[in-house]
């Protein structure tokens, strides 16, 4: 990615982290399986999808954590759990 092309996705932001709204992103983003960049994330932001995996299932239930909606999963077999559909 060019300098120039880095200050697209940049300017096409309003200069803010489409993730948290913070000013001044500086971290590129790219899906770690095809390569395609996403946007210009925060440092926080950049770290905290690396942690989930860029899986969408972890961060919904994250998101879903943080709101108070808690669940656990219920065991109906030696080893067998019930999730949440």
């Amino acid at each position: 990615m060019t300098v120039s092309e880095r200050q697209t996705l940049f300017d096409e932001q309003f200069g803010i982290c489409p993730v948290c709204l913070k000013p001044d992103p500086e971290h590129v983003d790219h899906d770690h399986e095809t390569g395609r960049v996403r946007g210009v994330l925060c440092f926080s932001c950049n770290a905290a999808l690396g942690q989930f995996k860029d899986r969408p299932d972890v961060i919904r239930r994250a998101a879903g954590y943080v709101e108070g909606n808690v669940w656990k999963p219920k065991l109906v077999a030696p080893g067998v759990y019930l999730l949440p559909s």
